[in-house]
Parts: structure tokens; C-alpha cells; sequence
């Protein structure tokens, strides 16, 4: 079986929610980074030993949180080993409008996993985008480059759109399922 984990950050607890969705349709450990964009030293061992690497954060003015960069700047050292070469990765956001620029933070996740020299993996998933689609559909937000969920900046991450965390799983199961196929033994 291959080893999964996320790796996230999360401002106010709605990214964490859709981490964990993502991680329970992946069958992940998770890995926090802290408000101060740390990951404690037990947290790097288990991205060392993952065959598939997920990256989450919360879109901030149109990217990913300053603690999000300083965790990837952190990786510099695993990528002058080429440390995560050829390893799986992925990448899920949050903001709190429906564009919000989420598309940027997850071509941020992108480029990180491409100078690790990582094998990226979208969604999989067709949007909900016809007349009789309903809020709380399976990627509603409409991204294939990545899970993308909207919550209010009033809404509580209790709150999040049940078809956003729904998507969030089903992306984790597709990495999931990308990375056992990479990973056969």
C-alpha cells in the first residue's frame, strides 16, 4: 500500500476541514504546519517515507499563506537532494470567494511539486456546471488543476459546503489510487 500524507496550513480552520476530507479519501496521515509555518520534526519523517505528498493552504491574497512559502522554503535542502523526485503530489485550497484566485495558489503548489520533480495529479472530475447544478455538488467551484472549496468569510469551517468536502475526499481517493499505481511492488 502506498504511504500518503498532507501537508497544510490552515488560518482559520476551514483549509484543515477540507485537509481532512482530503486525507480521509486518501487514506493520509496528516501534517500541520503551525501558525508560525513550522513542521515539527516528527512531521518531516513521515513526508520522507510518503510515496504520495498532498499540499494544502488557504488562498491569501491571490497565493498560499506566508506560513504555507515558509514550509515550502523549508524543503529547500530535500530538493538539493532531489529528496521527493518522481514522488506523487497534489494540491487543495480554500477562500472565502468563489474565484478568490485560488487558481494561483494552486499553480504555486504546482511549481513547488515540479521543482521537486514531482508527478503532479488533478482532479479527475467534471464540474457541476449545468443549469440543474446545486451548490453543494461535487466540484461545484469547477477546478481540475486541484481541489478548490469556498467558504464564507462568516461561515465557521463547521459550515463548509458538504459538495466542497465531498470533492475534497474523492480527490484524495483519485491521488490515492495515482500513486498505488506508481507505487506497484
Amino acid at each position: 500500500m502506498s504511504k500518503m500524507v498532507v501537508v497544510f496550513h490552515s488560518g482559520y480552520g476551514h483549509t484543515k476541514k477540507l485537509a481532512e476530507s482530503v486525507a480521509a479519501g486518501a487514506g493520509a496521515e496528516v501534517v500541520a504546519i503551525d501558525a508560525e509555518g513550522h513542521v515539527d520534526e516528527e512531521g518531516w519523517a513521515p513526508l520522507a517515507a510518503a510515496h504520495g505528498i498532498i499540499f494544502g493552504s488557504p488562498t491569501y491574497m491571490g497565493s498560499v499563506s506566508w506560513q504555507f512559502k515558509k514550509f515550502a522554503d523549508a524543503t529547500s535542502k530535500i530538493w538539493s537532494q532531489q529528496g521527493w523526485k518522481d514522488k506523487v503530489a497534489a494540491g487543495f485550497t480554500n477562500s472565502a470567494t468563489m474565484n478568490g484566485d485560488k487558481l494561483s495558489t494552486l499553480h504555486y503548489l504546482f511549481t513547488l511539486s515540479q521543482q521537486h520533480a514531482m508527478v503532479w495529479v488533478g482532479t479527475g472530475m467534471m464540474p457541476s456546471n449545468s443549469k440543474a447544478a446545486d451548490r453543494n455538488d461535487v466540484n461545484y467551484v469547477g477546478s481540475f488543476a486541484g481541489a478548490m472549496a469556498q467558504s464564507p468569510s462568516d461561515a465557521s469551517a463547521d459550515e463548509m459546503p458538504p459538495g466542497d468536502l465531498e470533492t475534497g475526499r474523492l480527490f484524495g481517493m483519485r491521488v490515492a489510487e495515482i500513486t498505488a499505481r506508481f507505487n506497484k511492488t
